[in-house]
């Protein structure tokens, strides 16, 4: 019973700290719900539509201009500016006013007519990769007729039928299947880790706050007092409330993704939802670790910056874990985002069961026993 009560007093002391500062409220609450509605908007029918590009029309021919209403009539274009040369044209590529833009040089007409060869040119902005492998998909897709054409007009002088033109042209049709994302749907394999990678930046940053706020204010000597000093009673009892709140969320959000929006799961929410609990949980204990080997709070607000933006990075998102060098693999294994992220993968695509994701689980809760091991350089911290 006397290891009960003090917690509970821990706790209860937390609870009313968190009503009475609005900040407890807006990292707990407000900026969660609002990244949860963030997710589930920014996508919208989940493709990309109407991207601004340029024209170069040099030529300014009624081929040209018939080019031009094909490239207007793909939904993912959206011509937004003519530019006389190519100059403006690519400077405003390097401004990102436009994504891309079709050069069309002068005579164009005039070489197609004659039988010649003739260039045409498209440039699109690459450094945004999803947005330039769009520009780049539209453009190939919108001049396959353009490039036809010639060889067409050529075969019909021979005597060649449209359906012979046909088999010559296309000899082989492709039958495409996407795994897992058949609508090709930017939502389905994107709103889901994008929205746990902002969600584990916030667990950090509140739980730090809420663990240096007691040095800065002075009141770090009460709180231990109120565990009677048992420090895994007081990190445990005062972390509590935010571990439920996050992991409510955490639930809410498993079930506006999954039958809200519908993204496609193969295998069981209920472990999906065990998995995301045990992710909080490692991601305070790396907030508690964090504190402990950097206790000064606005140094360790700029490293946990960082901690969220290589967990980002190195969770295989956004580039394969596997093409990475093998010294920076093994440095994805301090983050629990990348084993929160492999469960994820083979929970959801792959239909994996329990089993499958024992390794990441038995991971994620290391984490928790390293910060336990550094609770007693936390407990010399606060007695300072």
């Amino acid at each position: 019973m006397n290891a009960v009560t003090p917690f509970v007093v821990v706790f209860r002391r937390e609870c009313y700290r968190m009503t009475s500062r609005r900040i407890y409220l807006a990292s707990t609450v407000i900026l969660p719900l609002l990244l949860l509605f963030f997710m589930c908007t920014i996508f919208g029918d989940g493709q990309m539509r109407h991207l601004p590009i340029g024209i170069v029309d040099a030529d300014n021919t009624a081929t040209s201009r018939e080019i031009i209403r094909n490239i207007a009539s793909v939904p993912t274009f959206f011509v937004s500016q003519h530019y006389t040369d190519d100059v403006s044209a690519r400077r405003a590529v390097q401004c990102k006013d436009i994504y891309g833009y079709l050069s069309i040089p002068k005579d164009f007409e005039s070489l197609i007519m004659r039988g010649e060869s003739a260039v045409l040119n498209y440039y699109y902005h690459y450094a945004l990769l999803a947005v330039g492998g769009e520009v780049m998909s539209g453009f190939e897709q919108a001049l396959i007729p353009v490039r036809m054409a010639p060889i067409m007009l050529e075969a019909e002088a021979l005597g060649a039928t449209e359906g012979s033109m046909q088999t010559f042209l296309l000899p082989m049709t492709s039958d495409d299947h996407a795994l897992y994302n058949p609508s090709l749907d930017y939502a389905v394999y994107l709103t889901l880790p994008i929205f746990y990678i902002m969600f584990q930046i916030l667990v950090l940053l509140t739980t730090l706050y809420a663990l240096g706020i007691e040095s800065k204010m002075g009141t770090a000597r009460d709180w231990l007092q109120s565990a009677n000093y048992r420090t895994m009673v007081s990190v445990g009892g005062k972390l509590l409330p935010y571990t439920l709140f996050f992991v409510v969320e955490a639930l809410l959000a498993n079930y506006v993704f999954f039958y809200w929006l519908r993204i496609p799961m193969a295998g069981s929410i209920g472990l999906f939802s065990l998995i995301s609990v045990l992710f909080i949980i490692a991601t305070q204990a790396v907030a508690v670790i964090l504190y402990s080997l950097f206790p000064v709070l606005s140094l360790v607000i700029s490293v946990v910056s960082m901690f969220g933006s290589l967990g980002a990075t190195l969770s295989g998102l956004t580039f394969p874990l596997t093409s990475m060098y093998p010294i920076i693999q093994y440095v994805a294994l301090l983050f629990p985002l990348r084993h929160f992220t492999e469960a994820m993968q083979r929970i959801i695509y792959y239909g994996g069961g329990f089993t499958s994701i024992v390794p990441m689980l038995l991971v994620l809760c290391l984490f928790p026993l390293a910060a336990i091991l550094l609770l007693p350089r936390l407990k010399r911290i606060l007695l300072i």
